[in-house]
């Protein structure tokens, strides 16, 4: 394993031998890559080109709109799996686990790909996305950040598929239409909202549903953290400029379960941090709706009796079992 490789906790991967390696370099990186999520399904990764200032821009125009009064994004409302403005209560991701917990505490404002993907794809995938008419900055600074999460999900998914000793389009023969969301999670400070009742997060304990999450987050007491085997809850670290980088259910099965997909949370707004109001941009990508995932055969893959699905569908229960009616 290189260097950098860690034993606990989630591994730090500089990911700039992805752009500007040799091809052994690119190798090694594969080989790290598939080492540590064997272990754990999460990556903090570095040397990933996105602009710190892009990332600024977007977090200040989701500030701008999270300000607006409710009534002003209740204009916009809408549920799990569709374009706009989800209020606290909208959904509770333990859920998703079988757990029954209180609505998860956040806001988000959802926008995802648009465009007919053809009739084979289910309604739903590929809608129009509604842009708040107050803050006409969210989405030309969005549009941006969004062009740049693609070409970096389509690079880390190129190297996964070197790290499966697999053709480099192994996974991007799957992902040319694919059923991205992105998301901007606002976390309310307790000042805001009140204390947590008991059971109650941020964000419940859940798994990702599908293939690879980008995440830019903001550290804070009552932030994210990660189950991982061995270790328990862990908080997730930060760097400064770092994203994280985490597998999600639909990868975990497409590589036979080889690679994990991690339980996670973020805890409730903190008694101890009453200001503490925090806020994520969480760019979910998925394959392409109709695609159907094959889960590589052991050897390679740790087990050989889970079948085939489509993408589509795989995604849709979950988001089916997360929404608060």
């Amino acid at each position: 394993m290189a260097a950098n490789s860690v034993e606990k906790g989630v591994p730090l991967i500089d990911l700039t031998p992805m752009f500007e390696g040799s091809e052994d370099e690119r190798t090694a990186l594969a080989k790290e890559v598939d080492a540590q999520l064997q272990r754990v399904g999460f990556l903090l990764v570095t040397g990933h080109g996105i602009s710190p200032d892009m990332i600024s821009a977007a977090r200040t125009a989701g500030k701008a709109f999270f300000g607006l009064a409710r009534d002003t994004k209740a204009k916009y409302a809408t549920q799990v799996g569709g374009r706009g403005w989800l209020a606290i209560g909208a959904e509770a991701n333990g859920y998703s686990e079988g757990t029954e917990t209180p609505p998860d505490l956040k806001e988000s404002f959802i926008v995802g790909p648009e465009g007919a993907a053809g009739a084979e794809v289910e309604i739903g995938w590929f809608m129009p996305n509604t842009w708040p008419t107050e803050t006409p900055e969210l989405q030309p600074v969005l549009e941006a950040y969004l062009v740049q999460m693609r070409l970096l999900a389509d690079a880390i998914l190129e190297i996964c598929s070197l790290a499966l000793k697999q053709d480099e389009d192994f996974f991007s023969q799957a992902t040319r239409n694919p059923s991205w969301s992105f998301q901007i999670n606002w976390y309310p400070s307790v000042r805001t909202i009140g204390q947590a009742v008991e059971g109650q997060y941020r964000i419940g304990p859940h798994t990702d549903f599908g293939t690879l999450t980008l995440l830019d987050r903001q550290p804070g007491d009552g932030g994210l953290q990660i189950d991982i085997e061995g270790e328990g809850w862990v908080d997730a670290p930060y760097i400064p400029g770092a994203l994280v980088v985490n597998t999600g259910d639909l990868l975990a099965r497409w590589t036979g379960e080889r690679w994990k997909s991690n339980r996670h949370r973020v805890l409730p707004p903190p008694k101890n941090s009453p200001d503490e109001e925090l806020m994520s941009l969480v760019y979910f990508f998925e394959a392409d709706p109709e695609a159907i995932v094959e889960p590589l055969a052991p050897p390679l893959g740790h087990r050989g009796d889970l079948p085939s699905v489509a993408a589509g569908d795989f995604i849709r229960q979950r988001y089916d079992a997360i929404t608060m009616n």
